[in-house]
């Protein structure tokens, strides 16, 4: 789980990885994992996994730093697609800072996003700043949120959700990630032209 969760967030081959599903089924599962084979508080595992997600844009960042300019340039592979890079540039341009922060709960695009921070040399300060931030807010709202939600029906309806693993994962990846999905490669982008007849 927690190489999963770095490479989605910082490594361009990560971007199919399903974090947001993995973290909420883990969340469901991690009392259990945390007494039974750690013998640890459930808030340890959570920490392990921020770290992971801070330290997988870190990577990204630098990355992008680095070898931002070839990778515009670089051969489309079937683990590398130019559109990708594209889209999170835009979103960047488009929301700024907080791109580090939002994109966290956006499949795809939270691969690209820290890559794009160190193609346009965000600020350090300031990416850590965010990427830290988001990092925790992701991580605590999908993996308690699952923890707490098995609590809760196990508690009042007497339904265990990790009957259901199978379809919950895939309910998950499937809301998270076909509206992305449907942006990245539906969605035509306006011409020039339309935008300038519009302002004018």
């Amino acid at each position: 789980m927690l190489f999963v969760i770095f490479a989605e967030t910082g490594l361009f081959i990560g971007f199919f990885l399903p974090g947001d599903s993995l973290l909420f089924a883990a969340g469901i599962y991690v009392s259990d994992l945390a007494h039974q084979f750690f013998d640890v508080h459930f808030s340890v595992i959570l920490v392990m996994v921020i770290v992971a997600s801070v330290l997988g844009n870190i990577v990204g960042y630098w990355f992008g730093r680095k070898t931002g300019p070839l990778l515009y340039e670089r051969k489309e592979t079937w683990l590398f697609r130019k559109k990708h890079l594209v889209r999170a540039t835009e979103f960047y341009h488009q929301y700024g800072k907080a791109t580090i922060f939002l994109a966290k709960f956006l499949p795809i695009l939270r691969t690209f996003a820290p890559i794009v921070a160190g193609i346009v040399k965000m600020d350090r300060k300031v990416f850590v700043l965010y990427n830290i931030f988001g990092s925790i807010v992701w991580v605590c709202l999908m993996m308690l949120g699952g923890h707490y939600l098995q609590t809760l029906v196990l508690e009042k309806f007497h339904f265990n959700l990790k009957d259901h693993i199978e379809g919950i994962t895939i309910a998950i990846i499937l809301i998270t990630t076909l509206p992305v999905i449907y942006k990245l490669f539906f969605t035509k982008k306006q011409p020039a032209s339309n935008e300038t007849n519009t302002n004018a």
